[in-house]
């Protein structure tokens, strides 16, 4: 009998355990899928490919916030929620890298001690690496993974809030926006796209000497979402308090997301959406794809080289060069 605990099982017993909900095994499989060497991407896709139809039934969730706003305290609080009403749930926390290593840092597994205890939870930590927008570089295939392996629900805990955070919403379905009270302007310190796209804001530590302030915050968020233009969806965005601590919004938090599950199925734009963000995967993936082959055509890498120098020295206009660049290439690849 094939040992399930091997550091790399074959394709086989990756289809036959994944859909069973092997906890081991669908680690393992993650690691495949993040991995860089072209034959583990070949056999990661055909692993994807060959799960397709046990995925897309799932709930799926992005929450963001600004370093220290309580992510994975709030997290843990919500998640053993769910699992208390039986839901398994799937935790991707994604961690800063380190530049050097390109390792995760933060090791949110730890942060969710008790989560992590459950049975009907999943926690993976993964490293952003060079990956801009909050997530990490694999995240899709591993949500695709944890949807075959029967998970209902699928949180995102992205690295922060930035400019290019907002990638995350082409993820998933629903983006929680957690800020934190008393900590002063809080409408100046996040980004309006950000706020722009979030289906709720959560105040969290919403507790103690905090919880007047976290009511006033609450009305502030709520005004400054009341002038902004109507969601695609047509959902009215929400803002609610919170207190991991003493379990409160947590109910409310997941009321919440069923509601509007439950509103944008019904006027078709929960499909539509994930329509529009595999469309959007294709394209994102068509682009790595074709600058990793400029990187790695010598030739080419060097003309690259070569043109930055005179950018840098304002010998040649940036859109010059690109669209020299790839006249190069496609002439190299048609004479191929």
């Amino acid at each position: 009998m094939k040992n399930i605990h091997s550091k790399r099982p074959d394709l086989p017993l990756f289809k036959s355990e994944i859909p069973k909900g092997n906890h081991v095994i669908l680690a393992q499989a993650i690691t495949l899928v993040e991995s860089v060497s072209p034959g583990d991407i070949i056999l990661a896709n055909q692993l994807i490919e060959t799960l397709l139809p046990l995925t897309g039934r799932s709930v799926r969730i992005g929450i963001t916030g600004v370093p220290g706003v309580g992510k994975s305290t709030f997290i843990e609080a919500f998640g053993k929620h769910l699992t208390s009403l039986s839901k398994k749930i799937a935790v991707l926390a994604i961690d800063p890298s380190s530049t050097k290593t390109k390792g995760s840092i933060l090791g949110d597994k730890t942060r969710m001690e008790e989560l992590s205890k459950d049975a009907f939870a999943f926690i993976r930590p993964t490293a952003t690496r060079t990956a801009l927008g909050g997530v990490a570089d694999r995240t899709r295939e591993t949500i695709l993974l944890c949807e075959a392996a029967g998970f209902e629900i699928i949180i995102v805990e992205t690295v922060g809030v930035g400019q290019s955070e907002t990638s995350v919403r082409n993820l998933v379905d629903f983006f929680l926006l957690l800020m934190l009270s008393g900590a002063g302007d809080e409408l100046q310190g996040i980004k309006k796209g950000i706020m722009e796209m979030a289906d709720a804001i959560l105040i969290t530590k919403a507790d103690g000497d905090n919880t007047k302030k976290a009511s006033q915050a609450k009305a502030d968020f709520e005004y400054a979402l009341h002038l902004f233009s109507e969601s695609d969806s047509g959902w009215k965005p929400k803002v609610i308090t919170a207190s991991a601590l003493e379990k409160k919004g947590i109910t409310e938090t997941w009321s919440l997301i069923e509601q509007y599950v439950t509103f944008t199925k019904a006027n078709g734009y929960f499909e539509k959406h994930r329509t529009q963000q595999n469309l959007v995967w294709f394209h994102e993936h068509m682009q790595q794809l074709l600058q990793q082959k400029l990187n790695q055509d010598t030739e080419i890498n060097s003309k690259i080289n070569a043109f930055e120098k005179e950018i840098t020295r304002k010998k040649i206009l940036p859109s010059r060069a690109a669209k020299q660049i790839i006249q190069d290439f496609l002439k190299k690849e048609s004479s191929r």
